[in-house]
């Protein structure tokens, strides 16, 4: 059994028994958090000359022009003008495109980019990137790193990485906070972000036992971070619907249980856009997360739009 939202609220944010955040309203323009960032979106242009590795020219959604302009297009409206961008394309110099979009766009607040560690290169590609003020860490795949962890070399880069006060972002399956928790007692300097909500599959109910122990090990160390994002794209309605539900409450269980797994100081707001647009436009997603949040009071709305990120990634906003 995980804790309620509301009990959870009452113990973390002490609250009187028997009062909620649910009823309250801040709504008006003076108690909106100042800055929303989303910290997982992905940035990439198929007109460049030499293309994309991804999407493929077969992918009707996202194979089109994707960069601030379109961002903000969509995220503007909802108060979100500041992002992480995610480096999904294994290119090396996609690093440095990104980079360079940067000074123009100034809704760029990060890069998280792709290095691979373990490999006789990364030495030297963390060396060039990591002077940039707003590389701020990269992105690594929960397959890797597990067997990244038996080897001396990959053990070695990831500690050459974590001298640097960079972040490292760790996608994969729901099977992969343990690992995560590996990592972050081997490495407790470390800082670490769990992509997507270890990409658990949700139907609404209370959510998968061994994921909710496997986060639990991960939150007991205090450098550990979670992205509450691709919310829509694990959205499994027990009906059989392949549409996202709208609903607030549809997602409640599986946020709650983040809530009280990571508190409020650890859980990081994401999008995953564009690929979300494959279930839910950006308003749908950010009004699913918002509506949630909003019954936390605003300083957990602060944090979980801004001030963690800048905490967890060393932004500067």
């Amino acid at each position: 059994m995980f804790v309620s939202r509301r009990e959870f609220c009452r113990t973390i944010l002490g609250v009187a028994a028997g009062a909620s955040f649910a009823g309250k309203d801040w709504t008006s323009h003076a108690d909106e958090p100042t800055i929303k960032v989303d910290c997982h979106t992905h940035l990439y242009d198929p007109s460049r000359p030499q293309g994309v590795p991804w999407p493929g020219k077969d992918d009707d959604v996202l194979y089109r022009t994707v960069l601030p302009k379109q961002f903000l297009e969509q995220a503007a409206p909802v108060g979100v003008t500041k992002t992480v961008v995610v480096e999904a394309s294994p290119w090396l110099e996609d690093n440095a495109w990104l980079l360079d979009l940067a000074p123009a766009n100034p809704s760029i607040a990060g890069v998280v980019g792709h290095l691979s560690p373990g490999t006789p290169e990364f030495a030297g590609h963390l060396k060039r990137f990591s002077p940039n003020p707003l590389f701020r860490g990269i992105r690594v795949s929960h397959n890797d790193l597990q067997a990244g962890l038996n080897r001396p070399e990959y053990l070695g880069d990831l500690r050459r990485f974590s001298e640097q006060e960079l972040t490292l972002d760790v996608n994969g399956g729901p099977d992969m906070p343990p690992v995560v928790a590996r990592l972050a007692e081997q490495f407790p300097d470390l800082r670490i972000v769990i992509n997507h909500l270890a990409n658990v599959d949700n139907d609404g109910g209370p959510p998968p036992r061994d994921w909710l122990t496997g986060m639990r090990s991960a939150a007991k160390f205090p450098r550990v971070y979670c992205k509450v994002s691709a919310l829509v794209e694990h959205a499994k309605p027990k009906s059989g619907s392949r549409k996202a539900p709208d609903d607030v409450g549809f997602y409640r269980p599986i946020l709650d249980a983040a809530w009280a797994t990571f508190g409020e100081d650890r859980l990081i707001y994401g999008s995953n856009w564009p690929v979300s647009d494959r279930f839910a436009s950006y308003k749908t997603l950010f009004t699913i997360v918002d509506q949630y949040v909003r019954t936390l009071g605003h300083g957990s709305a602060e944090k979980f739009y801004a001030k963690n990120a800048q905490v967890a990634y060393g932004i500067r906003l």
